[in-house]
C-alpha cells in the first residue's frame, strides 16, 4: 500500500518541504511537538475506550500487527506507510485539491481511504489526524510539517498502546501456558470466567 501512495504522490508533479511561519526556515520542533501531543490525546482516548467491547476489539484489531513479525520490521511498515500516505494526500490530493477548499478535499479522502480497512478504529482517527495534517499542510506549504508529525505519532502509537490492549495468560505458575490446552488468554479488560 505504500507503493501505491508513494507512487502516486511523485507521480504527481514536484512536491514542497514548507516553511514556518516565523523564520522561514523548514518545520520540525513543532511538528515533533504536535505528533506527541496527538498521541497524548489518543492515548487518554483509548483509555477511555478500553472498557468498551466494541472500542476495544477494534483498537486491538489495529494493535495485533504491533505483535507480529519484529519489532523493527512492525515500525518500518508503520513508518513507510504514513510516509507515503503524506506524499500522496498532502502532497498530490492537496495540490489537485487547488482552491477548493483543500483541507476538507483532503481530510474527506484520506478518511474515505481509510474506510477500505474496515476498522471503525482506524476511520474514526482518520478524521482528525487527517485534518490536522491538512492543516500544517496548508499552514506550512509543503508536506514536511505533516510528514513528520505522522512519524512521531505513529512511532508513539505503536510503541505505548499495545501494552494498554496486551493479552495476559489467565494461567497460573502450575498450569499450562497460553496457547496450550487448559489455558486461556485474556485481554486485560475482561473479566475472568466464572
Amino acid at each position: 500500500m505504500a507503493a501505491v501512495w508513494l507512487a502516486g504522490g511523485l507521480a504527481s508533479g514536484p512536491l514542497h518541504r514548507g516553511r514556518t511561519v516565523r523564520g522561514g526556515g523548514r518545520p520540525v520542533v513543532g511538528p515533533v511537538l504536535l505528533g506527541v501531543g496527538a498521541f497524548g490525546a489518543f492515548y487518554a482516548a483509548a483509555l477511555v475506550a478500553r472498557p468498551i467491547p466494541p472500542l476495544r476489539d477494534a483498537i486491538a484489531g489495529i494493535l495485533q500487527y504491533a505483535h507480529e513479525g519484529t519489532s523493527p520490521l512492525v515500525l518500518f511498515t508503520t513508518l513507510a506507510n504514513g510516509a507515503a500516505e503524506e506524499t500522496f494526500f498532502r502532497g498530490a490530493v492537496f495540490a489537485a485539491a487547488g482552491d477548493r477548499a483543500p483541507v476538507t478535499v483532503t481530510t474527506a479522502v484520506y478518511t474515505l481511504a481509510t474506510t477500505a480497512t474496515g476498522n471503525p478504529a482506524l476511520v474514526l482517527a482518520s478524521i482528525p489526524m487527517g485534518a490536522l495534517f491538512a492543516l500544517q499542510r496548508r499552514g506550512t506549504g509543503g508536506i514536511q510539517a505533516p510528514l513528520i508529525t505522522h512519524l512521531t505519532w505513529s512511532t508513539l502509537m505503536l510503541t505505548f498502546l499495545p501494552p494498554l490492549f496486551a493479552k495476559r495468560s489467565t494461567c497460573s505458575s502450575h498450569e499450562p501456558r497460553s496457547g496450550q490446552p487448559g489455558c486461556l488468554s485474556k485481554s486485560r479488560t475482561q473479566r475472568p470466567l466464572s
